[in-house]
C-alpha cells in the first residue's frame, strides 16, 4: 500500500533517525515507549489501545499542563507491516467503525539508510481545506517536534 503525494491534500514530513530501524519500530509499537515521545512536551501521552493490526484500535489521550487526561485521538490501523510501515486513519475507529469526524489518513514508513533509519510520515486530507487547516494548525512544528522526541528516545539507546 502506497499512496502518490498529492500538494493539494498531502503534508509530509522526513528525517534520518540515527538508530537502527528496530529501536524505531520498537519505540512506535511498544505503547509504554510510544507514550514518550507521542505528544510535545510537556505534553503526556496515554495509550488506551494499540492494536497492530489491520482493523485495530488506535487510542490515546493526552494531559496538559498535568491536568486530566482527555481525548487525543481515535483511529484504525489500516496496514502493520513489520519493521517497515504503519498506515492509520481517524476515518475510522477500531473494528472499522466509520468515526464521526474523519480528518486524516497518515502513513508511517521506516527504510534503513547509512546513517540508521530514514523517516517519513506522508499524511492525507480529504480535501484542500483540511489540508491547510492542519498544516496552519502546526502541523510542521507538532509532527517534527514530535519526530525529534522519537529520535531522542531511540538515539540514546546507540553507541
Amino acid at each position: 500500500m502506497s499512496a502518490s503525494p498529492n500538494p493539494e491534500l498531502d503534508l509530509a514530513i522526513s528525517r534520518i533517525i540515527k538508530a537502527p530501524r528496530s529501536l524505531v519500530w520498537s519505540a512506535w509499537t511498544d505503547p509504554s515507549r510510544f507514550e514518550q515521545w507521542w505528544v510535545p512536551e510537556p505534553a503526556r501521552c496515554k495509550v488506551v489501545a494499540m492494536e497492530l493490526r489491520p482493523g485495530g484500535a488506535f487510542t490515546t489521550q493526552i494531559s496538559e499542563n498535568g491536568g486530566a487526561f482527555q481525548p487525543h485521538l481515535s483511529a484504525c490501523f489500516l496496514a502493520v507491516e513489520d519493521g517497515e510501515k504503519i498506515v492509520f486513519t481517524n476515518a475510522l475507529t477500531g473494528g472499522w467503525r466509520p468515526a464521526e469526524q474523519p480528518f486524516m489518513t497518515a502513513m508511517v514508513t521506516l527504510q534503513d539508510h547509512p546513517e540508521g533509519t530514514d523517516y517519513h510520515a506522508h499524511v492525507m486530507h480529504k480535501s484542500n481545506a483540511d489540508r491547510n487547516s492542519h498544516e496552519e494548525a502546526g502541523f510542521y512544528d507538532g509532527w517534527g517536534t514530535v519526530i525529534e522526541q522519537l529520535a531522542r528516545l531511540v538515539e540514546r539507546h546507540v553507541q
